[in-house]
């Protein structure tokens, strides 16, 4: 079964197409844009009119290239920052008209089962005991704790991304003060985790993707000092130069780290990079469907 994902998220609109044999993820065409919903909300929260223009244009070419590349079943989905925009109407109303689609906004919840299930589902040998996975976006952070025998029993959004917590506390590079404030404003964000122990935690989403690059796949507390030390070193422009990263992506990096350490201290864990999420989980589903 050849299935689709589109992903409207706070910073970017990604496309996923896979192939799934046997519960197994092959993925045929992916693409990323940046439509930094988050950054060009107006002071009320609502989404400007040029952005719903903007993101149903990408929306609707997204969609026919998973249609040329031979997806069967397309799913729309969008998560934090449609969800809590006062005017999400207008904008699912902007995507039915271009697409002939009804995009699905995500509930915090849906939205970390989701990315357990696609988290999971792309481990080629899935850990025994609770595995706790961690999606960081743009502008929520999704944690979802539970077993592949058994699924999701435990999960909880907390409001804080990576956009957001960059959005907070501008500079390019970040300064020793900026990422202070950010680990300060992380480690609040995750008070309430009050999660079921886990014995395995892992990371998904795009600043978790772009890790291993840097670091490897491994986000202990020396590979996040690396990595924080080689974003603070220069521009995001020449560090995305440097590491074949895109400069959006770098940007967003160090605020993404440090929720990603945060997250991880609650847990008492060591991160370890994923290599699926939403979407993944998004295409499992479908597939499934009957």
């Amino acid at each position: 079964m050849r299935c689709a994902c589109i992903d409207i998220g706070t910073n970017t609109t990604r496309v996923l197409v896979a192939d799934v044999t046997a519960g197994r993820i092959e993925a045929v065409l992916q693409e990323r844009a940046f439509t930094r919903i988050g950054r060009r909300l107006a002071a009320d929260g609502a989404i400007p009119e040029e952005t719903i223009d903007h993101v149903a244009a990408v929306v609707g070419g997204q969609l026919a290239r998973a249609h040329a590349a031979g997806a069967g079943r397309v799913k729309v989905v969008a998560t934090a920052a449609i969800r809590d925009a006062g005017n999400r109407a207008a904008l699912l109303a902007a995507l039915r008209a271009r697409t002939g689609m009804d995009a699905v906004v995500l509930s915090g919840a849906d939205e970390a089962r989701l990315a357990f299930g696609g988290a999971t589902g792309m481990m080629a040998a899935p850990p025994v005991g609770r595995i706790a996975v961690v999606d960081v976006g743009g502008g929520s952070t999704e944690v979802a704790v539970g077993s592949v025998a058994s699924g999701v029993a435990w999960a909880k959004s907390f409001p804080v991304g990576s956009s957001s917590l960059t959005d907070e506390h501008a500079g390019d590079p970040p300064t020793a003060a900026a990422l202070a404030a950010i680990r300060a404003r992380a480690e609040a964000g995750f008070a309430a985790l009050d999660a079921p122990a886990p014995d395995h935690a892992v990371a998904v989403g795009g600043s978790a993707a772009s890790l291993p690059t840097l670091v490897g796949r491994v986000l202990d507390a020396a590979a996040r000092e690396r990595a924080l030390a080689v974003l603070a070193s220069a521009p995001a422009a020449e560090v995305a130069r440097r590491h074949g990263l895109d400069p959006e992506r770098v940007r967003l990096l160090p605020a993404g780290i440090l929720v990603l350490d945060a997250a991880a201290r609650r847990l008492g864990l060591t991160m370890h990079i994923g290599r699926g999420g939403l979407r993944e989980g998004v295409v499992l589903e479908l597939a499934n469907l009957t």
